[in-house]
């Protein structure tokens, strides 16, 4: 990994996602020993703390299509301010997460700090979900379900256009990986986006070391690096069962560890993120010591 100093920053955002929890996610994974556990790996660990977040008992929804939407950009606003300010000083970026709309915020500012160089990066997305809903497609207004569609430039304009420019990442340069719960418009979207994508299938017939040797190649060929985002959702309900939309049949411990392994060995992550832990629908939290777990071995922690 070619960094030696992480910034760790807390998103306790839980506006965009249907169950309440997730804000209490950053806590369950500092609680699960991370700074202790990349201490261990020779890093120095800065803690940024938390951005601002509006709590849901004082704030107004608004628009039923994109609940919270004015909310959620305020905060992915100022998340993006810390990670670009991170990524300028040569720190990685490590974010916690709060729901996954907080990613919009994240690959803004790493985004933006690269494009400030003449730079991007690409994307790398393992979720059950592709999150590529709008608005008009969404069946919820959660605007958890919507953040890809933000990073490509075709979500709600508020959130899309951070820092005033859009796509934060070019289509071609995106990778999803282990989907397995697809509405039927959005199937149809992420088919025709331009995005490259892996089912659960793909990584049953092909192996995960095939799936992500490709992807870091579609996502980081001609970038400066890769942006990895990690909705643990993506794990099957059996490993992390502290999740808002658990779905059967995902990725298994080991695979979930090859995944962040082999991204490691890429020496191309430029930022991190894990989102979705929910300590109140987990088992003496689990989830979040998966994830402190799945941060350190796409940081260089290894069995021998």
């Amino acid at each position: 990994m070619p960094y030696s100093h992480l910034a760790i920053i807390g998103a306790p955002l839980d506006l965009g996602a249907g169950r309440r929890g997730v804000d209490m996610g950053p806590s369950a994974l500092r609680l699960a020993d991370l700074h202790e556990r990349l201490k261990a790996l020779h890093y120095t660990v800065e803690d940024l703390g938390n951005i601002p977040v509006e709590q849901q008992e004082s704030a107004e929804p608004g628009h039923g299509r994109a609940r919270y939407l004015s909310q959620i950009t305020a905060s992915c606003t100022h998340l993006a301010q810390r990670v670009e300010q991170a990524a300028d000083e040569g720190k990685l970026p490590v974010v916690l997460g709060g729901d996954h709309s907080v990613a919009v915020g994240t690959v803004s500012g790493l985004a933006q700090s690269y494009r400030k160089k003449g730079e991007q990066i690409g994307l790398i997305w393992v979720d059950a979900h592709p999150d590529m809903n709008t608005p008009e497609t969404s069946p919820s207004g959660n605007v958890h379900g919507m953040p890809l569609a933000c990073i490509l430039g075709e979500g709600p304009e508020e959130l899309a256009n951070i820092y005033g420019f859009s796509p934060k990442v070019e289509a071609r340069n995106v990778v999803l990986v282990g989907l397995r719960d697809v509405d039927e418009i959005e199937g149809e979207r992420v088919r025709m986006s331009g995005v490259h994508y892996f089912t659960m299938r793909d990584i049953d017939e092909k192996g995960m070391r095939y799936v992500m040797k490709v992807a870091l190649d579609l996502a980081g060929h001609g970038m400066a690096g890769i942006h990895l985002s990690f909705d643990m959702d993506s794990v099957d309900p059996n490993e992390a069962p502290g999740v808002g939309t658990p779905v059967r049949g995902g990725l298994s411990y080991r695979e979930a560890h090859l995944a962040m392994e082999i991204a490691c060995d890429s020496r191309l992550i430029r930022g991190l993120e894990v989102v979705e832990v929910n300590p109140v629908l987990d088992v003496a939290n689990r989830t979040a010591l998966l994830g402190v777990e799945l941060i350190a071995s796409a940081l260089g922690k290894r069995i021998v």
